[in-house]
């Protein structure tokens, strides 16, 4: 098992977007969503997709815990939301768009400082059904 950091997409992703990897303090996440019945199959129909987004330019020992996953959204109904899932996710994605290319202003604590930190979505993790929904 590998770091994403060594993996194929990493680099060409520093090499296309110069400007984005001279930065350490930019932020590369990933989206990761899987939906489930709370209450099993025997019970009346009814679906939850939890959406996590994550923080992968961390330490490989620390990427994967908990304080540094995010519940950005869950998603509940009788049914589950199909295509709709990017109406569901919009003001997730405006927010990611806006860190993209116009980035935050975020105080730095270590070097007391405040700088224009951005954020890149690197990739997806979800199962069949979720990327299908996700790639519409």
């Amino acid at each position: 098992m590998f770091h994403p950091a060594c993996g194929k997409a990493w680099k060409p992703f520093d090499s296309t977007h110069l400007e984005f990897a001279s930065e350490p303090r930019n932020v590369r996440l990933g989206l990761c969503t899987d939906g489930f019945t709370p209450f099993g199959h025997s019970a009346s129909p009814y679906s939850c997709w939890s959406v996590f987004v994550s923080v992968y330019n961390l330490p490989p020992t620390m990427c994967m815990k908990q304080e540094y996953v995010f519940l950005s959204l869950i998603i509940q109904g009788p049914q589950s939301p199909g295509k709709n899932i990017d109406v569901m996710l919009r003001p997730l994605i405006d927010d990611l768009k806006q860190l993209w290319y116009s980035g935050v202003q975020t105080y730095d604590s270590f070097r007391h400082q405040y700088f224009l930190m951005r954020a890149a979505l690197m990739w997806t993790i979800s199962d069949l059904p979720g990327y299908g929904m996700l790639s519409g």
